[in-house]
């Protein structure tokens, strides 16, 4: 279970600045490419790019909703036997309707499931108290490589959503600055923030300034009602 119940703080080593690491590919052992493109494309996930060098080297870069890690597979690029990647995390707010989702898509998602307690044994069903990180689902893609849903409504402290640096953080707040200038001049009277948290939200989940723009729009329709 990916859970933490208090942030640990090993000592650090006398810099300037904490270097950035930052986890950004998952390579996925598969035996055919096309058939892997075609599944996880069924699934909604972004192609990136599909780069060959060669008869012998390929690679498929895709990315899940809304995730800032993206896949990679194709040929020549891993020596790990297809379907050996187990049990790799895709986090969603609300297992039962991704679930419902990734059936309707093409995926068949196991029955979900949840623990007792951290470490304690798995259960039948979602949580009965829905709490977050202890509902799970299951699916394979065509090779057998599994995923493992985890429903995450609330974070441990420390364990954010946001990954952005200073840089891009800043750059986004005056994209989402701009495009709320737009809306405010024909909107009716609202609080600034509602609009901003709607875009950034939608912006950091991969989708475009416009269609970020139709995101907030909607929810500023749900807001001022």
């Amino acid at each position: 279970m990916s859970t933490q119940t208090q942030t640990e703080n090993p000592a650090a080593a006398p810099s300037a600045r904490t270097v950035e690491t930052k986890l950004e590919v998952v390579v996925i052992p598969v035996s055919d490419v096309e058939r892997a493109k075609r599944f996880y494309g069924g699934l909604g996930w972004r192609l990136d790019g599909d780069f060959t060098s060669g008869p012998d080297w390929r690679a498929v870069q895709m990315t899940p909703p809304g995730s800032q890690t993206s896949v990679h597979f194709g040929k020549g690029i891993t020596t790990a036997a297809p379907g050996s990647l187990k049990g790799t995390y895709l986090v969603v707010d609300d297992v039962v309707a991704a679930r419902a989702e990734l059936i309707a898509k093409g995926a068949d998602v196991g029955e979900p499931f949840h623990f007792e307690s951290i470490g304690g044994k798995p259960l039948p069903g979602v949580d009965p108290e829905r709490r977050t990180y202890f509902t799970y689902a299951t699916f394979s893609d065509p090779d057998g490589n599994t995923w493992l849903l985890q429903e995450i409504t609330t974070r441990f402290p420390g364990r954010g959503f946001s990954g952005l640096d200073l840089a891009t953080m800043t750059a986004l707040l005056r994209e989402t600055e701009m495009r709320h200038g737009d809306y405010e001049r024909v909107a009716p009277k609202h609080h600034w923030s509602d609009w901003y948290a709607a875009y950034m939200v939608a912006r950091e989940q991969g989708r475009t300034p416009e269609e970020a723009v139709k995101d907030a729009g909607l929810h500023m329709e749900s807001v001022l009602r």
